[in-house]
């Protein structure tokens, strides 16, 4: 249906208008649903795919479950929420308490159990994953349900803050607007995470991530007493009057709404669409932009993250002047026009000769997302007051709960597609994550030599000598005793596989396992009568004496760290050569990664230990520089990937503009509407007081 119209608009009552201390208050709230929702969808599947190596597949299936219960749990809060009386309204104490527990579970989910003394507890490595998948599932159900039992209320609260429909595209434009401009600093959370200060010399970023989550939540606990306090219900006088209504009734009435569905299902297809594509978002820069460099891409990533931010902030401007010119549903349509634009661009943008040619589709894409969800939730708000016209009855919650339930379910979907994305595409995540393993190993092993101050460590008094010669031996010891706990519990698990087919990289990890078991009870060793010459020398000793000593600590301090860039340079050219016999559409690149891997591996086989401290750094830090490129994706997984991610959203685009053709509550009629809802209110609020 077309509209064949003029829109009339109309000035905003001074009752109609929200004050800017409200409008503020209102408006952070969006820090949650955009930002925070959002990160975890993202970042949690990024990470514990290139971090920690987990199955993009299973991690899809994973994310789907959480999604699946969020959009169970929001028509259930929508239902509380709208038959909750209390002193402080039916929409606040939800807001409180839902920001509390998005704080305190945003933080739980990035502390998933990982590391080598966690990993020698499972008989296997698929064992230790799926324990990590467990984690990541429950704690993200957690958070989902936090972050409903806050955004229900609150959307809902929104809608009946105010009965002019444009004040209320305002509010929601609030919402939009602090909420992207939180989001500004949110794309720079991996980057943030990659930091060393944050991950640690051998961590990675999900390392990183634990320690910037507390920061996050340190922001949204005063946050969330603020909206408490801050935030009015103003119909909630007449609402308390309302008679409580059974939840499937509710539901069943909400669902009826033929302008309602026509809109949801707007909403709904092309969001599904941008979903399925979301994560792929994230590889692209990464992997096909920089190569597999994942701090360039990270910053890159940042940076784009920064661009979609501010364009969504400023956005909200021409949002609102255009709007009420054009109407809701045209501008709507402006706004699928502008994501459509967006991805054809992506054709060419998506360029590593130019990779800051990114930001030209994210410009048009967070401007027609800025509209295209700003919009949807804002005419939600007048559907409300087409039915509380027709029956009397304000249940925003339910309405609003059913809208973002269509739209979850969307989400669900789509983090389930999203996974088999990834492996339709042929990404090589365990590449990815063994590489980094070397890198990690490499970083710890250059932060030792630099912990001692390099060939100038010698150059030291005898008694910083001494104590810095005790403390890196110790540290050194301990280390040493752990690997080998876990070299042993590694060879066990080899041992138990003998009466299982053999195969070369069996034999080979069996092999090598051995020889470092042994290096590494001869580096304890050494260290342990280092210790003992220590205690027996004192502080007081001839600087000779301590010098003799530390000359004979220092390749012991290194020795475990060397053995273990070892290990990982053999776990990576053993999967590599793997992948080379496997995969045929690939063969060629992966032999050819499989010779940058050799020659990294040569470099730490024929290192010297005892050799200068300078001159290790260097050779190590030669070698950092030439595991960066070992990430690179194939050729044919990164075709994929652009094509499934430009392509997608296009399609279900068809799907959008059909539906929003059929969705029938112009502009006029929503004036209509609130012209005959003042003048029935005041018919009743005649009544009351004549009844009384």
């Amino acid at each position: 249906m077309s509209e064949q119209e003029t829109v009339i608009i109309k000035g905003i009552k001074p009752e109609d208008r929200i004050r800017f201390s409200q409008m503020a208050a209102y408006g952070s709230g969006g820090i949650i649903p955009i930002a925070l929702f959002n990160i975890a969808g993202i970042l949690v599947g990024l990470m514990g795919n290139i971090s920690l190596g987990l199955s993009a597949f299973w991690l899809g299936v994973i994310l789907i479950i959480p999604r699946l219960w969020d959009a169970v749990s929001d028509p259930i809060i929508g239902h509380l929420s709208d038959n909750t009386r209390t002193r402080w309204g039916r929409r606040r104490p939800f807001i409180l308490i839902g920001g509390i527990l998005v704080a305190v579970f945003f933080v739980l989910m990035w502390w998933i159990p990982k590391g080598d003394m966690v990993r020698v507890w499972f008989p296997s490595e698929s064992g230790f994953h799926a324990f990590q998948l467990v984690y990541i599932l429950i704690s993200l159900l957690l958070f989902y349900t936090a972050c409903t039992i806050f955004e229900i209320p609150h959307g809902a609260l929104g809608m009946e803050m105010t009965t002019d429909s444009h004040e209320r595209t305002r509010l929601f434009s609030a919402k939009s607007f602090v909420g992207n401009l939180f989001a500004m600093s949110t794309p720079w959370l991996f980057a943030l995470a990659s930091m060393e200060v944050f991950k640690g010399p051998g961590g990675n970023e999900a390392d990183g991530m634990r320690y910037v989550s507390i920061m996050i939540a340190a922001i949204i606990i005063p946050l969330s007493f603020w909206w408490f306090f801050k935030l009015r219900e103003p119909g909630f006088k007449q609402v308390a009057k309302q008679e409580k209504s059974p939840f499937w009734k509710d539901m069943k009435h909400t669902a009826s709404n033929k302008n309602f569905v026509m809109l949801t299902l707007t909403i709904f297809t092309l969001a599904m669409g941008f979903n399925f594509v979301n994560l792929l978002g994230s590889y692209i820069p990464i992997f096909y932009i920089f190569g597999g460099d994942k701090v360039a891409g990270a910053y890159l990533l940042g940076i784009n993250g920064t661009i979609w931010a501010i364009t969504g902030v400023l956005a909200v401007f021409p949002l609102n002047w255009i709007s009420p010119k054009l109407g809701k549903r045209k501008t709507l349509g402006i706004a699928i026009f502008l994501m459509c634009l967006a991805q054809l661009s992506k054709i060419v943008c998506y360029n590593p000769s130019y990779p800051y040619l990114i930001i030209i589709p994210t410009v048009l894409l967070a401007t027609g997302m800025l509209f295209f969800f700003t919009l949807g939730s804002s005419m939600v708000g007048d559907i409300c007051d087409e039915d509380d016209l027709n029956t009397g009855k304000r249940t925003e919650g339910s309405f609003y709960s059913i809208f973002w339930w269509f739209i979850k379910m969307g989400t669900a979907l789509a983090s389930f597609v999203a996974g088999a994305l990834i492996v339709v595409t042929m990404f090589d995540q365990t590449q990815v994550t063994k590489v980094d393993k070397i890198q990690g190993s490499i970083k710890e092993f250059r932060s030792e030599i630099q912990s001692w101050g390099g060939d100038q460590a010698l150059a030291a008094t005898s008694n910083e000598l001494f104590e810095k010669t005790k403390t890196q031996s110790e540290k050194a010891l301990k280390e040493s005793k752990e690997y080998l706990f876990y070299l042993e519990k590694e060879l066990q698990k080899t041992q138990e596989q003998e009466d299982q087919p053999g195969s070369a990289y069996h034999n080979q990890r069996r092999e090598m396992l051995i020889n470092i078991l042994t290096s590494t009870k001869q580096t304890i060793g050494g260290l342990e009568k280092i210790q003992l010459r220590l205690e027996t020398l004192g502080t007081q000793s001839q600087d000779s004496l301590v010098k003799s000593i530390a000359v004979q600590a220092i390749p012991l301090t290194l020795q475990t760290k060397l053995e273990k860039a070892r290990m990982n340079s053999f776990e990576l050219m053993s999967h590599l050569n793997t992948k080379s016999l496997e995969t045929k559409k690939s063969k060629e690149h992966y032999e050819e990664i499989m010779q940058n891997v050799i020659a990294v591996n040569d470099r730490l086989s024929n290192m010297n230990i005892s050799s200068s401290l300078d001159l290790l750094d260097n050779e190590l830090g030669t070698i950092e520089n030439e595991i960066v490129p070992l990430t690179q994706q194939s050729p044919y997984t990164l075709f994929m990937m652009r094509a499934v991610e430009i392509g997608l959203p296009l399609l279900l685009s068809i799907f959008s503009v059909f539906f929003i053709f059929r969705y029938a509550l112009t502009e006029k009629r929503s004036l209509e509407i609130k012209d005959l809802l003042e003048l029935r209110n005041k018919e009743r609020a005649k009544e009351e007081k004549n009844t009384i």
